[in-house]
């Protein structure tokens, strides 16, 4: 997968809500299931299968078979292309927020 398409990729599978949701619950755990993901969020257990398989598809989580059970967990690297492409627009936002620094320190000494 190239880059650019790395980076749609996970911006494409973030940008849904409910994924993103999904996504932040796997993170806050060390493994767990869709049973797990199921329970009090309002989405259907197939609904939160096709969001985890998206997750999935994007790097962002990975799945370990045990028994009759699934459980995920985050993949921190699956985040890597969007990260790099943020901190590339970084260094152009840390310089304008300087240059504004600098023009309210001259507005008002």
């Amino acid at each position: 997968m190239t880059e650019a398409a790395a980076i749609n990729a996970v911006m494409r599978t973030l940008a849904d809500p409910t994924r993103r949701a999904v996504f932040e619950r796997v993170v806050m755990s060390d493994e767990i299931t869709v049973v797990e993901l199921t329970r009090g969020s309002g989405v259907t257990q197939g609904a939160i299968s096709q969001h985890l398989k998206s997750l999935k598809q994007a790097g962002l989580v990975a799945e370990r078979p045990e028994g009759r059970k699934v459980y995920y967990r985050a993949q921190p690297e699956g985040l890597a292309p969007l990260v790099d492409w943020m901190s590339h627009y970084g260094v152009f936002w840390r310089e304008r927020f300087s240059n504004l620094r600098t023009l309210l320190k001259e507005i008002d000494p």
